[in-house]
């Protein structure tokens, strides 16, 4: 029987070295190697479990493609963020930071579904307290069963007794394979282990939901060869001080990568927001200043938000740009065109800006929503609370078109809005028959003129 040797890992991309190197030539990264131990190549190979034995090359117009029906999972969030619902034999990888209520939303999940029996899997926490989670949130269920172990090899046996429609492991770090003798959450184990399980799911048609963890830095923790062996990669993101959570695809083999599912924290665990934009906006009803309203798009669904800002004069001298839920070099572009094109002395003033509910926006859209606010502080004006704006604003100071922008308009009127300030540049625009008013704007100057006359 061969050795075992030590070799090194790339702990960003999983590049194997004989030695220490300090830049991974596959990644670029510096200083991501790490020693370990492994078994060797040929036991690695007796482990597989469920492999093709006999397998023949066939022609691509000679197989049947597989069109087997999605699992619905009895929430609707989730199978809209999956392209609507789970196919069987996929491996999807969940991702979030700790406590963002991972364990919950596939707990869940495993609880809500009735139509066959689901295994839970846990190296984290005991059958015992799963169980008390399961009767906080109020929903236990004789088809999900919960399973103990970290073994790959032991899963996939009882998994195979079990014959459920998918599995869930909480957590693909937890995962220790006897073929290797690494430690548990190793670049070799986690790799090794979700192979095994990847094998089952294709071969035996059963969905794996895998629960992984987020670094430090953000990015899903183990090799980066991980996210390549998944069939889909969803990211639960939020802030753990405020009550919403947003489930983003960013990689799916079976769907597109541009849904969005909303979640509202609660006691008794996560309830799916089906029209977020209620919930998003303040309830006050007098008109504030520094309040804007924008009509943005997360994913393929349309949501007003509310954006806040406050403008002040700096204390110390030296003025301070912050930003919550938005990135603070745009909102430093955004004030150096206020300054330039505008007028408006805000050099010496202290901005900041917040996105209420917790949601960090991407869409480009709210550059003008973001304007309307800081000058509405600035010049202590409040802004009409049936207004909301959809717009681009560019260097210059002019207003640039954006995408699905109808769409946009209809959730403006199905919320109640009288008024939406819109690019002078959009050439088709389908208006509500219920009225709401279209103002197209071509450059900043002109929406200040209208807003503030």
């Amino acid at each position: 029987m061969a050795k075992a040797k030590t070799v090194f890992f790339c702990t960003n991309c999983g590049y194997e070295s004989p030695r220490w190197l300090g830049q991974c030539p596959s990644c670029r990264e510096w200083n991501r190697f790490s020693e370990e131990v492994v078994a060797p190549r040929e036991l690695k190979s007796r482990s597989g479990v469920g492999r093709m034995e006999g397998d023949v090359p066939e022609a691509i117009s000679q197989i049947k493609g597989d069109s087997a029906k999605r699992l619905s999972l009895g929430d609707v969030e989730m199978e809209r963020t999956l392209g609507g619902g789970l196919v069987p034999g996929s491996v999807v990888l969940l991702a979030g930071e700790p406590g963002i209520g991972k364990s919950t939303l596939m707990l869940q999940t495993a609880l809500r579904y009735t139509k066959g029996n689901v295994l839970y899997v846990s190296g984290e926490e005991s059958k015992a307290q799963i169980a008390g989670r399961g009767e906080r949130i109020g929903a236990l269920s004789d088809n999900c069963f919960l399973l103990g172990e970290t073994d790959p090899a032991t899963i996939v046996s009882h998994a195979r007794k079990l014959e459920p429609h998918f599995l869930i492991v909480d957590s693909v770090q937890t995962l220790e394979s006897g073929a290797l003798d690494s430690a548990a959450g190793s670049v070799s184990q986690i790799r090794e282990s979700t192979a095994q399980l990847i094998r089952y799911a294709k071969t035996h048609d059963v969905a794996i939901f895998l629960i992984g963890h987020i670094t430090k830095e953000g990015q899903i923790a183990g090799p980066k060869v991980l996210e390549h062996m998944v069939d889909t990669v969803l990211v639960f993101e939020g802030d753990q001080q405020h009550m919403y959570r947003l489930l983003r695809c960013s990689k799916n083999r079976f769907g597109g990568t541009n849904e969005l599912g909303i979640y509202e924290m609660e006691g008794k665990g996560l309830r799916p927001v089906e029209n977020p934009s209620e919930l998003l906006r303040s309830p006050l009803s007098e008109d504030l200043s520094g309040s804007a309203s924008a009509a943005i798009i997360e994913g393929v669904r349309p949501l007003i938000i509310e954006v806040q800002a406050l403008v002040s004069s700096a204390v110390y001298g030296t003025p301070r740009r912050s930003a919550t839920g938005f990135d603070v070099k745009r909102l430093q572009m955004l004030l150096a065109v206020l300054e330039k094109r505008c007028g408006f002395q805000l050099g010496a003033k202290d901005v900041f800006l917040n996105i209420a509910g917790g949601l960090k926006v991407n869409d480009p859209s709210i550059d003008l929503a973001v304007t309307a606010a800081v000058l509405s502080s600035s010049e202590d004006l409040s802004l009409p609370r049936h207004t909301c704006f959809a717009g681009e604003v560019g260097l210059s100071g002019e207003i640039r078109p954006v995408t699905h922008i109808d769409t946009r308009i209809s959730e403006a009127s199905k919320l109640g809005f009288r008024r939406i300030l819109i690019a002078k540049a959009h050439k088709e625009v389908h208006v509500p028959k219920d009225g709401v008013e279209v103002v197209r704007v071509a450059k900043v100057n002109d929406m200040l003129r209208t807003m503030f006359g």
